[in-house]
């Protein structure tokens, strides 16, 4: 497992009149990836961005794109997405009728695919699609809105999911979204997150590109 912590930061909590300028700046401040939740207000209760989005974004940064599909017809509209540019796929198993199938049509187009859980949903529920996925996302706040309190047992369903994985053989990217800042980071990475979301503790501070890097080094204290 790697030593270093990849930083997501979430462009909900950005500056949507500046966004191009916002995503610049954290792009050339180290991000790794620009993390984009793409949101229905009926998956869950927010509404958010869309494929033109995506397709502007990547006018401005070479940086990957990570799609977070919290939306209830990602079975179909997957490939929308796809085609606007996005480099990573999310989508939550919740959501999806034909999981395996989604996973499968999104490393198709040649694009890394994810997986969601939100907090209340079982780890073992993704146990059959794990050598389909790059990456596993849990929710460690209910989705929806940006700037909520990390949920603790998180911690422990982070810790569970990495040893699934060993014993499975497989190595996905373990990402965690809600909550993160520099006193989560550590509790969640030494757990075996490697990549972590950060919204508001990145973008609603002073210098976001200093929290930024405050958070990946408090998370890589813990490794």
């Amino acid at each position: 497992m790697s030593d270093r912590i990849l930083m997501a930061p979430s462009i909900l909590s950005a500056d949507f009149a500046n966004l191009g300028n916002d995503v610049r700046m954290i792009a050339e401040g180290g991000a790794d990836f620009i993390h984009v939740d793409v949101m229905d207000g009926h998956f869950v209760p927010n509404l958010t961005i869309g494929p033109p989005i995506i397709k502007a974004l990547k006018r401005v940064t070479d940086t990957p794109l990570d799609v977070h599909l919290m939306i209830d017809n990602a079975d179909w509209s997957v490939q929308w997405y796809l085609d606007a540019g996005a480099d990573w796929v999310t989508v939550h198993a919740e959501a999806c009728d034909h999981l395996h199938r989604v996973l499968q049509s999104i490393r198709a187009a040649g694009a890394k695919a994810g997986v969601s859980l939100n907090p209340g949903t079982p780890i073992d529920t993704i146990k059959d699609v794990l050598g389909l996925v790059d990456m596993v996302l849990l929710m460690s706040v209910n989705p929806g809105f940006g700037g909520q309190a990390f949920i603790p047992h998180i911690v422990d369903k982070t810790r569970d999911l990495a040893a699934m994985c060993e014993t499975a053989g497989v190595s996905p990217l373990i990402q965690i979204d809600g909550g993160i800042d520099t006193n989560t980071a550590p509790l969640v990475a030494q757990a075996g997150a490697r990549c972590l979301v950060a919204g508001s503790a990145v973008f609603c501070a002073q210098d976001p590109v200093g929290a930024m890097n405050a958070i990946r080094a408090a998370g890589e204290s813990a490794i």
